[in-house]
């Protein structure tokens, strides 16, 4: 399940939606709209396995790894958005989700940025 963050423009989901990308929205689909971060995370472990897209920097730390879930720090334009939520999950690092469950993905230009369950350092991923 793909989890978009409040912050995430409408356009960018209709295109999701356009690309066969499913996704729930917190405040429209789960959860409530004005949830605090603190509160998000209980959330996500009480969903099945989800990757959860944000544009917020707070949830790009190494301590927030979990197995349940997948983060994924959108380090791009607002009406980038889309775009970057397809190339990650064609990217051949995270196209499934067993592959994403456990990490915490920062998504730039570059390509991406990840903390891996107990790993010491950050990977890095071209596009």
């Amino acid at each position: 399940m793909n989890i978009l963050d409040e912050n995430i423009l409408n356009d960018q989901r209709q295109l999701l939606k356009m690309w066969r990308i499913t996704s729930r929205q917190i405040g429209d689909d789960t959860g409530r709209k004005g949830m605090q971060d603190e509160e998000i995370i209980p959330l996500l472990h009480r969903s099945d396995r989800p990757t959860f897209f944000t544009r917020d920097n707070d949830f790009y730390h190494r301590r927030l790894c979990h197995t349940g879930y997948c983060l994924a720090y959108l380090d791009v334009g607002r009406y980038e958005v889309a775009n970057f939520v397809r190339r990650l999950l064609r990217h051949r690092q995270s196209d499934t989700r067993a592959k994403r469950m456990g990490t915490v993905i920062r998504v730039f230009h570059g390509g991406l940025a990840a903390w891996y369950l107990h790993a010491e350092k950050e990977s890095r991923f071209d596009w």
